[in-house]
């Protein structure tokens, strides 16, 4: 069995085959979507967030709309670049958005991929100290968000306060209990993914990842969830951990499907470089008729591996397009292997 969502870019842009023209367009589709979603089964709705792009940006308004409508899917994002964020802000804001969706978040973080722009986050105000990288930023801001979760308190109160405080230090509100065991961590490479099982989150793992040693994609990224494991079980964590890979999955079971992606299948995945002498390992799209997707995912090591699988959707194409393709998966696919 699997937990199975979908991810979404969230892009829009005024183009006549788009259903998402606007930033309008696109956050409130993505309500839709999330609340058709749950209707149909799905168990999560998760959405990328990137900054300088006509893309899904700051998450935590459309995670509490999306929260106030639904009643049982998971609400996440995959991922939040923690190089842009004010990690004590971050904690009320996951926390409301929390508690709004009565514990259904599964945030996603990650110190970042390649932006829109250079150095994207000195225009938030942020930039690494003397002797770091922007990575190092942005591990320790998640650092400093993760201890801030806990909800022991750590500020000395006002000893004239507007309005009476509670006895000892201060923590900060609102706090939603058991939100810190649900932050996932996305790792490109095998490092990072057993710097997160070290320090309690979940895995999330790509489409791509640090090529490591050549091997096929899905079989880097299986290795990859393994050390993970491996990892939270030497750490001693008591909750079980929990792990997603993302896939680009298309059924085809008309002739709609067969026009948008049924040249979209890759035989094989591909490599390049995603920063400066750092190669990586792209994997391939799935796009065929139900009976040969079957046979080609079940080879797929990481997906194996992992208990949450999530779709990347084409959210352009609109709500209904969408649910058809999340529904031909669950309906054709996911029942051959095993996954319902």
């Amino acid at each position: 069995m699997k937990s199975i969502g979908f991810l979404s870019f969230g892009h829009w842009a005024n183009h006549p085959s788009y259903e998402t023209r606007t930033a309008g367009d696109t956050l409130l589709q993505s309500i839709d979507l999330a609340v058709a979603a749950e209707q149909i089964g799905l168990d999560g709705a998760y959405f990328r967030v990137h900054h300088f792009a006509r893309q899904l940006a700051s998450p935590f308004p459309l995670l509490a709309a999306v929260g106030a409508k639904t009643n049982k899917i998971e609400i996440g994002t995959g991922v939040i670049d923690m190089r842009y964020e004010n990690p004590m802000y971050m904690v009320e804001d996951a926390g409301a958005a929390d508690l709004i969706s009565n514990g259904r978040l599964q945030l996603g973080i990650s110190r970042g991929s390649p932006e829109q722009v250079i150095e994207g986050w000195r225009y938030f105000g942020y930039e690494p100290a003397e002797g770091e990288t922007d990575a190092d930023m942005g591990r320790q801001k998640a650092l400093a968000f993760l201890d801030k979760l806990s909800g022991v308190g750590f500020a000395q109160p006002n000893p004239q306060p507007m309005f009476p405080n509670p006895p000892g230090l201060l923590r900060l509100e609102p706090h939603s209990p058991g939100l810190r065991n649900r932050i996932w961590w996305g790792a490109a490479s095998n490092a990072t993914a057993v710097w997160a099982a070290e320090n309690g989150m979940h895995l999330q793992s790509s489409t791509l990842k640090f090529d490591e040693n050549g091997k096929p994609f899905h079989i880097q990224q299986a290795e990859q969830i393994r050390l993970y494991k491996e990892a939270w079980k030497k750490a001693g964590r008591q909750h079980e951990p929990r792990v997603s890979v993302s896939r680009s999955i298309f059924a085809l079971v008309n002739d709609m499907d067969r026009a948008y992606f049924g040249q979209q299948g890759k035989a094989s995945d591909s490599f390049g470089y995603i920063e400066a002498n750092q190669r990586a390992v792209f994997g391939r799209s799935y796009a065929a008729e139900p009976d040969k997707l079957i046979k080609e995912l079940a080879t797929d090591e990481a997906i194996q591996e992992a208990d949450t699988l999530l779709l990347t959707i084409p959210n352009t194409l609109g709500v209904d397009y969408n649910i058809h393709v999340l529904s031909s998966i669950l309906e054709h696919v996911a029942p051959a292997l095993g996954w319902r």
